[in-house]
């Protein structure tokens, strides 16, 4: 085995969210909170991969001219009995948790333990702020599947009728958390303990005061949750418009294919398969047993409780940039000297301060931005509108497909045109996922352009939990370049550009690092000193990973921090035993990709939008920067050697422990990675003004 199953290693990323959540060391709402996340990216995982992967059993003709180097049915299977073990876990360390807690005086009750004064203040709590969200759907007169909700919870009522208590009458009932909190804290008692009750049993407890005004005096409630196909089908339809496509195609997701169906164990055969059978769902593999409650998702917004300060992490403020003081001109200071910003450690609102000086500063001529994703009420677009209200040129493009951001991102796009943006259409079949921003400003009748690349979305709420990193930099050489893709999304010819300081997919990007690769391959072969440092969230590429391979065998030492997806096996003998790969989960998410490489001693750094995957190469507008400032290129080395030393929540990815269950040998001194690095960011201070040479 060479490859580890690229669907089978994110199942393994999950899993470790998974042991964050048993992690006794880790507070206890932010293990919680990682309960969330593991059941968020479960969704997301049924609702692109597991979907994918039925739609290529589906073809199966299709699917053997492919040659493809897996049998999807043979994965389905082993992803279900992965599944349902994690889920077995999951359910396992709530009840740890619940446990826990209840050591602290909170408690989960359900409807059926609440005490009469609690019953007073659940009734009008639900009569007040529930009823007014419920809108009861009979199955015998239900009609269209598509009507319901992806990914949201339903009751299934099993209700009996005074007048026929022998007929089964099944009712339909969305919970609705959209609106409503998932949890209901009650008040405090005279024991002083705090209860919390799930909303699916406010419901419960209810449900006479739906439906016995109908005559039924008997109800039995079991949750039910379905997950559907979210892969949008365009419409290539020439008349179409290619806004009006993606626009379709998000409305046609509530008519995706079900790929799981989770119900709740206690509901009985029989009404299973009326369910069932009135919803059209007959693939027997989309099924899955339950507990009493689903989505657990809803964890990550949980309450926070008054006096459950010690059970959430240490607070660590956001950290000034040194290069940044107060009142001095953020572009004064980017074209004497780049400046890299790190996120959530230092704020991203140096960001919507260099857009709201660029907006009101008269000699500023021209913004150009790339969006992917959004904040919901963003604070960029604002700065957008306000520099277009100024008279300054402002060009966005904003990507349509952004998957399960779509509408969103179509609803800026049409707010930021109706405010006199000029916004760039998407391009059908090739995501532009850059995070490029262009800033052009007239100095002594000289157009002197200021850029940002970043690894992340330009987005403030994603930015604070999302470890990323954005340069700032006035080098002619990069600005020049990231003024060309500008065009080359602007004038859509699509003829093959020179770039010759940064790395732009789908033109260059695998081929430049493969030269990378073999630079390194070469020195090592020559007893040169040879080396690479790889950070990123996913290693997929076939090519790459085979020219790694090469790498190790010829002695090549290769560092690797991934933090999802890997399909290559560090220490395979003779194959990849000089290959170090280790994942990091902790309270922020590591999405930063940082390269560095050795160059006979001269190392070479850049960082970017880039994944080793196919479609970040391929089939996607990515741009890759050098990092050339000498003091910045220390901050990543010492960063990521913060990370490689991480022995508290690092786990290596190996050939003999596929499932990551081994730490990194601890040493004297215990060092945790996204803690060290905070400090060590702490102690930064303000580099002399010097030149990146920018001029020559």
């Amino acid at each position: 085995m060479l490859y580890f199953n690229r669907e089978l290693s994110w199942l393994n990323f999950n899993e470790r969210v998974l042991l964050e959540a048993d992690d006794p060391a880790v507070p206890l709402l932010e293990r919680l909170n990682f309960l969330g996340i593991f059941s968020n990216n479960m969704d997301e995982f049924y609702r692109v991969r597991v979907a994918l992967l039925k739609r290529l059993v589906n073809l199966q003709d299709d699917v053997r001219d492919m040659n493809l180097d897996f049998d999807p049915s043979k994965i389905l299977k082993e992803i279900h009995k992965r599944v349902v073990v994690q889920r077995h876990k999951a359910d396992d360390i709530y009840e740890k948790i619940s446990c826990e807690l209840e050591k602290e005086n909170i408690f989960f009750i359900n409807e059926t333990e609440l005490t009469e004064e609690q019953g007073v203040f659940v009734r009008q709590y639900f009569k007040e702020t529930v009823r007014q969200f419920l809108f009861p759907i009979m199955l015998d007169r239900f009609r269209s599947f598509s009507n319901l909700h992806d990914n949201s919870i339903y009751l299934v009522v099993d209700l009996t009728h005074k007048d026929n208590p022998s007929i089964e009458n099944l009712a339909l009932i969305e919970i609705p958390t959209n609106h409503v909190s998932r949890f209901l804290v009650l008040p405090l008692g005279a024991d002083k303990k705090q209860y919390i009750l799930f909303l699916d049993d406010v419901i419960r407890y209810c449900l006479a005061d739906i439906f016995s005004v109908f005559g039924f005096v008997g109800f039995k409630a079991y949750t039910i949750k379905f997950t559907r196909d979210a892969e949008l089908d365009l419409d290539n339809d020439v008349s179409k418009s290619f806004l009006e496509a993606v626009s379709d195609g998000i409305k046609q997701r509530k008519y995706g294919d079900t790929v799981r169906f989770v119900y709740d164990e206690e509901l009985p055969r029989k009404t299973l398969n009326n369910i069932l059978k009135k919803f059209g769902i007959k693939k027997r593999g989309s099924l899955e047993k339950g507990g009493r409650y689903h989505n657990s998702k809803d964890f990550m917004h949980f309450p926070r409780i008054l006096g459950t300060k010690k059970m959430l992490y240490e607070p660590m403020p956001q950290l000034e940039v040194p290069d940044f003081p107060s009142g001095v001109s953020m572009l004064d200071v980017i074209r004497e000297k780049d400046v890299m910003l790190h996120y959530p450690y230092q704020p991203f609102q140096y960001m919507i301060e260099l857009l709201r000086e660029a907006s009101i500063d008269p000699a500023v001529r021209t913004i150009k931005m790339t969006i992917y994703r959004a904040a919901k009420h963003s604070a960029v677009v604002n700065a957008l509108i306000n520099a277009a209200r100024n008279g300054k040129e402002v060009i966005v493009f904003v990507e349509f497909q952004a998957r399960f951001d779509e509408a969103a991102n179509i609803s800026w796009a049409a707010r930021m045109q109706d405010e006199g943006i000029r916004v760039l259409p998407s391009i059908p079949g090739m995501k532009v996922h850059c995070k490029i921003l262009l800033i052009r400003r007239k100095e002594s009748n000289v157009n002197v352009y200021y850029t940002a690349v970043g690894t992340g979305n330009p987005n403030e709420n994603t930015t604070r939990i999302y470890c990323d990193e954005h340069l700032l930099t006035a080098d002619p050489e990069i600005t020049s370049e990231v003024n060309k893709v500008f065009h080359l999304l602007d004038d859509r010819k699509y003829q093959l550009p020179d770039f010759k300081h940064i790395i732009v997919s789908p033109f260059g990007t695998r081929k430049f690092f493969l030269k990378q690769i073999d630079r390194e391959i070469k020195n090592a072969r020559k007893g040169k000193s040879a080396w690479m440092i790889v950070k990123m969230n996913n290693l997929v590429d076939k090519r790459i990973v085979n020219r790694l391979y090469e790498a190790s065998e010829a002695g090549v030492q290769i560092n690797m921090i991934i933090r999802g997806i890997c399909t290559l096996i560090p220490g395979i003998p003779k194959i990849s035993n000089n290959i170090r790969a280790v994942r990091i989960v902790d309270r922020f998410l590591e999405h930063s990709r940082i390269l560095v490489f050795c160059n006979d001693d001269k190392p070479e750094y850049f960082i970017g939008s880039a994944d080793w995957m196919e479609r970040n190469l391929d089939h996607r507008f990515e741009v890759v920067t050098p990092v050339r400032d000498p003091a910045i290129q220390k901050q990543l080395w010492d960063m990521l050697q913060i990370q490689l030393t991480d022995n508290i929540k690092a786990r290596f990815i190996s050939f003999d422990h596929p499932n990551e269950r081994i730490s990194i040998k601890k040493r004297n001194k215990k060092i945790q990675a996204q803690t060290e690095i905070y400090r060590y960011l702490q102690q930064l201070k303000a580099e002399p003004e010097h030149s990146n040479e920018h001029g020559k």
